[in-house]
């Protein structure tokens, strides 16, 4: 053993324990709203501004410099951070990390149980949301897992794109109006171009009309173009709407186009009895996605896209590379994916699961809803707050203060900015129809009813306040 090796096994043993400290602290400081220093100290500041140093301060006090500055960073695990989709980093998934992290195991090509177990976790995934995968592969997000599965699409469209290009051929992709920006960065990126992503219009539940769809396509197809996908949205980023996937498999079926649900954020409360009816032809798709980093509460980065056809993968992926020589009847897992260097993301997510079963992920993601549905009730009885929206699918509920004179719009932008500098809660502003509006969702087991009422609370307290400071 080298000298360097030497002393870091030494010092990892004994700083071993104090990481160890470090987490349980850290865990149970999400009781709290927010960290103890909201806003950036003098001494975090000079940390994090520091030159490269030349010799180091040791593990264990460099463990708790990162302990300090992460706990005047924003942080997604709080129980009352409703901003975005955040998550929840589940103790047991962070532990999965650390050990998957010690390991690095090679994803790319031949890892043994490794493989086994990510295969296994995408099939429980699909057990649990009610999709029956055949494979597919973990991804750092909903972006690339949504670019992977365009990516297999385009393929099955048009089979030469990956030596020639598409040409000529007028590629056409379908997405709701709402749809996450991540679908057009991906026909972007795929060369498809923006111009062929054909924005479907919504009902007024701000889903996909499965006419306009069906409208649309016939449009192109009587101009020539080429259908390579329709993107459906199994819980939109911005209201929590799921597109109805019977009736847009429907119409795929009808043409032959690829089917992708991004269920990203939403799909997991298809494992609910509640919510489950939403996700109604689920089992259609050639593709779907999910975040488990979102609402199965595992740390970041854990994408799942999971395929009923694990060919269309290998047929977009798959080369012949001599540092890289494949055994008859056996493929390297990296044919079926984008990247190379993919860590064992699927551990996390596997021995959350194993550790826990089922059964509490259901319930807690129930939980949600149920919060979101009362949250949407209060905000109906409130005399100062209205809904943007009706009563919500699943966890996000747009709402707006209204002031007693002034410009609305204006008044909850500031209002947004103001509860994020406040603290004791965390959410984002959003316009929907032109209308700002302030937008909480629900996505964390920490979550209790007494965090929901702080929303309307804490955003009537300080709309209050600046509605003083206005007069």
């Amino acid at each position: 053993m080298t000298w360097l090796a030497s002393e870091l096994a030494r010092e990892r043993d004994e700083a071993l324990e104090h990481g160890l400290d470090l987490l349980r602290d850290t865990w149970r400081s999400f009781d709290r709203a927010r960290p103890d220093q909201p806003s950036m100290s003098g001494a975090v500041a000079e940390l994090v501004s520091g030159t490269l140093p030349s010799n180091g301060v040791g593990l264990r006090q460099a463990l708790d410099d990162a302990a300090g500055v992460l706990d005047e960073s924003l942080a997604q695990s709080r129980p009352r951070y409703f901003g975005y989709v955040g998550s929840s980093g589940l103790g047991s998934a962070v532990l999965g990390d650390a050990l998957a992290a010690s390991h690095d195991v090679n994803l790319a090509a031949e890892s043994g149980a490794a493989y086994l177990v990510e295969q296994q976790t995408l099939r429980w995934v699909g057990e649990l949301v009610g999709y029956p995968a055949e494979t597919g592969t973990f991804a750092s997000g909903g972006m690339v897992s949504n670019l992977t599965a365009l990516a297999a699409a385009r393929t099955r469209a048009l089979p030469d794109s990956r030596r020639s290009g598409v040409g000529s051929s007028s590629p056409v992709v379908y997405a709701s109006a709402d749809a996450h920006s991540s679908v057009e960065r991906a026909v972007e990126v795929l060369g498809l171009g923006r111009d062929n992503l054909r924005a479907v219009p919504i009902d007024d539940r701000r889903r996909m009309d499965p006419a306009e769809l069906r409208r649309l396509v016939e449009a192109d197809l009587a101009a020539g173009a080429v259908p390579v996908a329709v993107v459906a949205t199994a819980g939109t980023t911005l209201t929590g709407a799921v597109d109805p996937i019977g009736e847009i498999a429907d119409v795929c079926a009808e043409h032959g186009i690829w089917l992708h649900v991004d269920g990203a954020y939403g799909l997991p409360a298809a494992a609910t009895m509640t919510a489950s009816p939403l996700f109604h032809g689920l089992e259609r798709a050639d593709s779907v996605t999910v975040d488990a980093h979102k609402w199965l509460f595992v740390p970041k980065a854990c994408s799942v896209l999971m395929v009923r056809d694990g060919a269309t993968l290998r047929a977009a992926f798959a080369h012949e590379a001599s540092y890289m020589v494949e055994e008859e009847g056996y493929a390297h897992p990296v044919d079926s994916t984008l990247e190379y260097s993919r860590p064992f993301r699927s551990l996390k997510l596997w021995l959350a699961l194993r550790a826990h079963g089922a059964n509490p992920f259901r319930t807690a993601i129930a939980e949600n809803l149920r919060q979101a549905q009362e949250l949407y009730d209060e905000v109906v009885a409130h005399p100062r707050m209205e809904p943007v929206l009706g009563r919500p699918d699943l966890s996000i509920v747009p709402f707006r203060r209204v002031p007693a004179a002034g410009d609305a719009d204006r008044h909850n932008m500031r209002l947004a900015r103001l509860m994020q500098l406040d603290g004791r809660v965390y959410l984002t502003s959003a316009v929907i129809d032109g209308a700002a509006c302030l937008r909480p969702c629900l996505v964390n087991f920490r979550t209790t009813d007494d965090d929901v009422r702080s929303i309307l609370e804490v955003a009537d307290e300080l709309g209050a306040r600046l509605e003083a400071e206005q007069a």
